[in-house]
């Protein structure tokens, strides 16, 4: 455990910083299984609103640095794939 105070907040903020990145990684995960549904239904217009709001959940993930760019746009890549065979 951490003998200086500074130490002590610093593992806290790590633990909040852990906890938001988890939060937005998780919720890609749940639109893109959302997304893979819609195109499995193949509801086109589903498919359409689920890959807009994937992008941008996945937009915000790499503006707030929870996702690294590339990573990003592997995600965004591969929901392109799964969106063009509706």
């Amino acid at each position: 455990m951490a003998n200086i105070a500074s130490q002590e907040k610093r593992i806290h903020r790590a633990e909040r910083e852990r906890l938001e990145n988890r939060r937005y990684t998780s919720a890609i995960k749940t639109y893109f299984r959302r997304l893979e549904a819609a195109v499995e239904a193949s509801d086109a217009e589903t498919v359409a609103s689920e890959h807009r709001a994937l992008v941008s959940r996945i937009d915000h993930a790499v503006k707030r640095g929870a996702l690294h760019r590339n990573t990003g746009a592997r995600k965004k890549s591969r929901a392109a794939r799964l969106r063009a065979r509706v």
